[in-house]
């Protein structure tokens, strides 16, 4: 019973000690960063990013941002946010953005990615893999002679 309650206050005393890797972009950590209006982020951005930003103002990641800010109201201390399902694969991740979690499509299913702070910067589509990666030296069926044998079924 008192040696549960060591290994308690020592891992509470470790958890405090352990220093997390703090995630920054530009310099900036993710704290700073909420903190800056959407032009001065923006302007942080680099040049592909920024114009893709510039160009979908006025269309749907607005939709989806307030879908994520809408998810993350209705959650709990110490939770996720619900999953937002999206086709969207081209938005760029902004700090409001970062602890949502997202289904970003890849053509066949929505793939959950919660967003952290190395993310920002990064287009969304870039953490759904559109395609299985090919695995070479393993034989499919037909490649050998033998297969052929095989009854199917």
């Amino acid at each position: 019973e008192m040696a549960a309650n060591i290994d308690k206050d020592r891992y509470e005393q470790l958890k405090k000690e352990r220093t997390f890797h703090k995630s920054t972009y530009r310099g900036l950590e993710v704290e700073p960063l909420q903190a800056l209006s959407e032009e001065e982020f923006k302007k942080m951005l680099h040049a592909r990013a920024r114009r893709s930003v510039n160009r979908h103002v006025d269309r749907k990641p607005p939709v989806l941002l307030k879908r994520l800010r809408e998810a993350k109201k209705h959650v709990k201390v110490g939770e996720k946010p619900a999953v937002v399902k999206t086709h969207l694969r081209d938005v760029v991740i902004t700090p409001e953005m970062v602890g949502s979690v997202v289904g970003v499509y890849n053509g066949k299913q929505f793939n959950s990615v919660e967003l952290k702070g190395e993310m920002i910067g990064h287009y969304i589509g870039e953490f759904s893999m559109t395609y299985k990666p090919v695995r070479h030296g393993r034989p499919g069926i037909g490649a050998t002679h033998s297969s052929r044998f095989i009854p199917l079924k």
